[in-house]
């Protein structure tokens, strides 16, 4: 779906579709008329769809935490990095690498190491997860 999505945003738009680049540039106040316009409705579908699949569906099963701790900190770690790298890893991974970007594969690469070995420390060495 995301794929999906990124295509039809560019093939309509002639623009990547970048949803933390839509959500900064609404959040910092760079995105003017139309476009922030467009962007909120494209945020608010990215949000609507998955409580609209909720309300229709149910929730699939998770392993998610209940501590609220951890997942503050868990979010604020995703958007430290996502400003970081210059887009999520979705962003990196769908857009960049369909695109041939050098960015968004180096990007796609180093977050799949860099996930690769948090995994071997926390479950293997710290026996955490």
């Amino acid at each position: 779906m995301i794929g999906t999505a990124a295509a039809v945003f560019l093939l309509m738009n002639g623009r990547i579709m970048g949803a933390s680049g839509l959500l900064g540039g609404v959040v910092d106040g760079s995105r003017k008329g139309a476009a922030r316009s467009e962007a909120l409705w494209f945020l608010a579908g990215l949000i609507g769809a998955p409580l609209l699949w909720h309300l229709f569906r149910g929730a699939p099963p998770t392993q998610l935490t209940s501590n609220v701790a951890v997942l503050i900190a868990a979010g604020l770690c995703v958007g430290f990095g996502t400003r970081l790298a210059n887009g999520c890893t979705s962003g990196h991974g769908v857009c960049g690498i369909s695109r041939l970007s050098v960015r968004g594969i180096t990007a796609t690469v180093f977050y799949l190491v860099a996930g690769a070995v948090t995994v071997l420390v926390f479950r293997q060495m710290l026996g955490v997860i």
